[in-house]
């Protein structure tokens, strides 16, 4: 059947701001599903109050409203447009729950709006626990034993019936919200009733638990006509027991007998056909029992999940893309693979390489937390390596995942506390997949390590066989190293750095040293068909192996430096810069590179940038990339600290950084040669010193009184960062600091008390300065710039202090040579505005500000950098209506024992835009009578 003409507009629900469980994979989705709709020439509007993300941008959609997702929004949307369809299934469960409570409230049927993508029937059928397991019986598929039950004695029965160990599911939650394995009668009552408490309809699911077993993914997609197609299996690295979220997950499987898989295929093809015949993605979980290969359905997502958008990265199949386009009617039969563009998107992906996420984490931002993975996830983001072998591409995940280690090992930064690394292997936290490296290398046994982590022995033996590597590797210097070794341990994914500390020699060296016996990089496909057909897609990973299929071309080219996973202090909003970044160079006549590993943004889709490398944004990859293709220079402002920390190696090898200078960069971030550059421009600034030890910051606290301000240089999101009120507090702090970065120096700031803090965005062309954008922060200084809820404009700031901002924004842009965009921090007392920091590159509220005022002002600030514009070239016109507030986003709710003191220390995971058209609107005069509540040190 093809297209439905009778749809002529489509609303997209988003997802809302980030949290953790739920990030901009869903804004990777939606984003797809918007392009693909418009392609069809569908009048696209889309809800969505999140500002940080591309998603929410002009170039996305028709009809753009950055409101919060209500039914009040809804009714508003579909009282001014005629809109024909919804399609709910991209934003998550945010969007899933919008939808049904319209469904519910009879407003979809008020106005004529079909649901698309979805069967409301099916979610209802998914999401309610009991109704699930019923399906599944009914259509023979087993699950595990288990009731629902809706009242706490109803749960204890239950647990009698069927004996411990027991799983609890709250109905009615995402990224296991609220859920729990419980071993014994003692601990089942408190988890019982966290549980009733965390559903919305105070309902668990009681069943019998399957820790341990072997658990799968597979990612479906189905047309109108009742054809279903595999996208990819996805193999979970950690048992069961550990929320997929949070788990290393590998593509495709790779210790799933054919057989198995046959049957695993089969149950999920009858699995969605059972839950009701929508068009649209799938996503069904399986656990399998390791001894007896018996297979068990988890749950089944009847819509785009977080696997979506990794098993979209993983083969090159835009399954959100797709999905838009079967839900208005089209069959697989009659759309084109989007990378090939020749053969039908009919058909499954077969791969040849493999794939390896592994989830990135920021514990140390919830001190006390416990770190424990579990039924809930914990993550706020994921990097992705792509290699011929798991080794590979385990190692180059690790490489991406910007935790300061080279790779898996291989750094001298091993554990060999025994105790230590058994409970670990036991308890799965963060760092596990070092710890089972770890403990090969202290020589616990092999099956001891398969005892305590349930991790398949084809995984283990794979980490086996790289220490193996290593101890042969060890036994030779560089000149000695054959080249066999050399080349097995590139083959492996092994960085030159990683050899180098084995060879006990510089990384420069051993890069020469392979260089002249020619192991080289070189570049492949990721193109959905195993190299059957050609690819008109160039997204590229690297590998080591004869044939390179990047060919380069004669265009002037830029590579933009993506941000790599999402954390929190740098989110989302990072890859919304890229994007625009490559936007607006390609407009300026480049050929646009991009390099990046998140598997979840936009940055990474195969047809944002002329050329995508899908590479780790480290030093090693970024540098043959760069020989390979030779660009006119590499934009280091747009990625967030982790391009800007590659910007000094970028300068030492004499490789062209487009836009502000390194030397400005590192001006800026070196406290002291700041300050000098305050000082000769008459600038204010709090009294502050630099010291390198602990004795030295006792002497200085005298000088400059308490409260300090404590942070090490080069970091992002606060991290670090406190506020000590005494002696005591400060020598402990500034101990820790160094024992986590060594050798960095450490800055004492005499703390403003009770200041306003402010902040200023610019866009300078080297000659003038244009501000885009001043804000004001609700809370006093003291709270992180990320945490605080800010308005734009500022609604307590005199014009005395708004033209001092204004004028030592212009001065310290000018000062620093700016080119392209700048932020600076002031504090405010006393009508003095004070200098805190500035950043010459962009910031979190660049997106913010470009969407209040609606401006494209990234693609400005990319033309300035790139020399091909003057400001006085573009003609600013904002909108500038009311005030537009930045409500920061939290997810403590994952971490229940963690106080919500809010400090210099970045916690918040996401953030929502507010309009309001004066400042006696009551949103606003609520959240500043709390505005000291959080405050803490």
């Amino acid at each position: 059947m093809p297209k439905d003409n009778s749809i002529k507009s489509i609303l997209i629900i988003g997802s809302g701001p980030i949290i953790i469980g739920q990030a901009c994979e869903f804004d990777y989705s939606g984003s797809q599903a918007a392009r693909s709709l418009r392609e069809e020439g569908i009048e696209v509007t889309l809800i969505n109050s999140n500002p940080a993300t591309i998603m929410t941008d002009p170039v996305m959609a028709d009809n753009i409203y950055l409101k919060p997702l209500t039914k009040k929004s809804i009714i508003e949307i579909l009282e001014k447009h005629q809109i024909d369809a919804v399609l709910p299934t991209m934003g998550g469960q945010t969007a899933l729950n919008l939808a049904i409570d319209c469904d519910k409230a009879g407003i979809w049927k008020k106005y004529g709006v079909r649901i698309i993508g979805v069967d409301i029937n099916a979610i209802e059928t998914t999401e309610d626990r009991e109704k699930f397991r019923h399906k599944m019986i009914e259509i023979g598929v087993d699950v595990c034993r288990g009731e629902t039950a809706t009242s706490f004695l109803k749960g204890k029965e239950i647990a009698q019936e069927i004996g411990f160990p027991l799983v609890i599911r709250p109905s009615f939650t995402l990224g296991g919200y609220g859920g729990g394995f419980v071993d014994n009668p003692e601990e089942f009552n408190e988890a019982l009733k966290r549980g009733l408490d965390a559903s919305p309809i105070h309902e668990v699911l009681v069943e019998q638990s399957i820790l341990g077993w072997k658990e799968y993914e597979l990612e479906l997609l189905r047309d109108n006509l009742g054809n279903v197609i595999i996208i990819c299996s996805i193999e979970n690295f950690d048992p069961m027991g550990v929320h997929t979220g949070d788990s290393i997950t590998v593509a495709p499987a790779m210790t799933l007998p054919d057989t198995v898989y046959q049957n695993m295929r089969d149950m999920a093809i009858k699995m969605m056909n059972a839950i009701g015949q929508f068009a649209g993605g799938c996503n069904v979980q399986f656990a399998v029992n390791p001894e007896t290969d018996d297979i068990i359905g988890i749950e089944i997502n009847p819509r785009v999940s977080r696997s979506s958008a990794l098993a979209s990265k993983a083969t090159g199949y835009p399954i959100a893309k797709i999905a838009a386009k079967l839900a208005i009617g089209y069959n697989l039969d009659e759309l084109k693979n989007q990378i090939t563009k020749t053969t039908s998107a009919f058909f499954e992906p077969a791969l040849d390489y493999v794939i390896v996420k592994i989830p990135r984490w920021n514990f140390d931002k919830f001190k006390g937390s416990d770190r424990k993975l579990g039924l809930q996830m914990k993550s706020v983001g994921e990097a992705m390596g792509i290699g011929r072998n798991f080794q590979e591409a385990l190692q180059k995940a690790c490489q991406s995942l910007e935790i300061k280690r080279n790779g898996l090992g291989a750094d001298g930064k091993e554990v060999t506390d025994q105790a230590a690394l058994l409970h670990s292997l036991e308890n799965p936290s963060w760092n596990r997949l070092f710890h089972i490296y770890d403990a090969f290398k202290l020589g616990i046994p092999f099956k001891t390590i398969q005892k305590k982590t349930k991790i398949d022995k084809w995984f283990l033996q794979q980490i086996e066989e790289l220490i193996e590597l290593e101890t042969e590797i060890e036994q030779y210097s560089l000149d000695t190293l054959p080249e066999r070794l050399l080349r097995t341990a590139k083959e492996k994914g092994y960085a030159d750095r990683q050899i180098a500390h084995l060879l006990k020699c510089w990384e420069s060296e051993v890069f020469k040293k392979r260089h002249e016996l020619g192991i080289k990089r070189v570049y492949k496909l990721v193109d959905t068909c195993a190299a059957e057909f050609e690819a008109q897609t160039p997204y590229y990973y690297s590998t080591f192996d004869q044939e390179n299929e990047s060919e380069v071309s004669n265009n002037k080219k830029i590579i933009v430096l993506g941000s790599g996973p999402n954390r929190i202090g740098q989110g989302i909003e990072f890859d919304y810069c890229c994007v625009h970044g490559l936007y607006a160079a390609k407009e300026c006549g480049y050929e646009t590179i991009m390099i990046n590993c998140n598997p979840e943004t936009v940055s990474t889709d195969f047809d944002t940038a002329d050329k995508l490398y899908f590479e780790p944004v480290f030093w090693e990859h970024i540098y043959d990339i760069i020989l390979h293709e030779k660009p006119e220079g590499v934009i280091v402002q747009l990625g967030g600290q982790t391009a800007l920390k590659l910007a000094e190696k970028l300068d030492r090898y004499g490789i062209k950084i487009i836009g502000t200078s390194f030397e400005a960069l590192d001006l800026a971030e070196d406290r002291g040669r700041f300050s000098t550059l305050l000082a000769e421009n008459n600038i204010p600034y709090p009294k502050f010193g630099v010291i390198e030890d602990a004795d030295e910051a006792l002497e200085l606290s005298k000088e400059l009184g308490f409260p300090l301000l404590v942070r090490p240089s080069y970091v992002l999101g606060g991290q670090s960062m406190k506020i000590v009120i005494n002696e005591q507090e400060l020598e402990e702090h500034v101990v820790n600091i160094l024992k986590d970065i060594p050798g960095n120096r450490v800055l004492l700031d005499h703390f403003l008390d009770g200041a306003i803090e402010a902040e200023a965005d610019a866009i300078c062309d080297g000659e003038e300065v244009y501000i885009i954008g001043i804000m004001e922060h609700i809370e006093p200084a003291g709270i992180h710039s990320g945490d605080s809820y800010a308005v734009l404009p500022p609604y307590s700031l005199g014009d005395f202090v708004m033209q001092q901002i204004e004028t030592i924004t212009k001065k310290i842009a000018l000062a620093l040579k700016t080119v392209g965009l700048i932020n600076i921090q002031f504090a405010i007392k006393n009508d003095t505005v004070y200098v805190i920091e500035a950043n010459p590159r962009a910031s979190r509220t660049v997106p913010f500000i470009g969407k209040a005022y609606q401006e494209p002002y990234v693609n400005y600030a990319t033309k300035v950098m790139l020399g091909e514009k003057k400001l006085k070239d573009f003609e600013f016109k904002p909108v500038k209506k009311g005030y537009a507030i930045k409500e920061p986003v939290f997810s403590f709710h994952k971490f229940p024992n963690v106080n919500k003191e809010l400090g210099p220390e970045m916690k918040s995971t996401g953030e929502a835009i507010y309009f309001i058209d004066d400042l006696m609107d009551d949103y606003f005069l609520d959240i500043y009578s709390k505005r000291n509540q959080y405050l803490s040190r």
